[in-house]
C-alpha cells in the first residue's frame, strides 16, 4: 500500500490521525500566510518559529501511526 492510501486510511478510520493531519495543514496554511507577508516583525518571526515547531511534533505523531500501520499490514 502506498504513504498516501495509507494516510486516506487513516484519516477515514483514525479520528486523532484526522485531527493531527487537518491541524497540521491548517498550520501549514498559517506559515505560508505570514511568511508571504515579506519582511516580517520579531513578533511575527516568533509566531512562524512556534507553528513550524508545533507543525513537526504533529508530524512526527503521523509518521509514528504510519509506521506502525505499516508493521501491522
Amino acid at each position: 500500500m502506498k504513504e498516501s492510501e495509507l494516510i486516506e486510511s487513516l484519516i477515514e478510520g483514525d479520528e486523532e490521525f484526522k485531527k493531527l493531519y487537518f491541524e497540521h495543514r491548517k498550520l501549514d496554511n498559517m506559515v505560508k500566510d505570514l511568511e508571504g507577508k515579506g519582511a516580517l516583525s520579531f513578533d511575527e518571526e516568533l509566531e512562524v518559529k512556534k507553528l513550524k515547531k508545533i507543525k513537526l511534533s504533529l508530524k512526527d505523531e503521523m509518521e509514528r501511526r504510519i509506521k506502525r500501520l505499516k508493521q501491522s499490514s
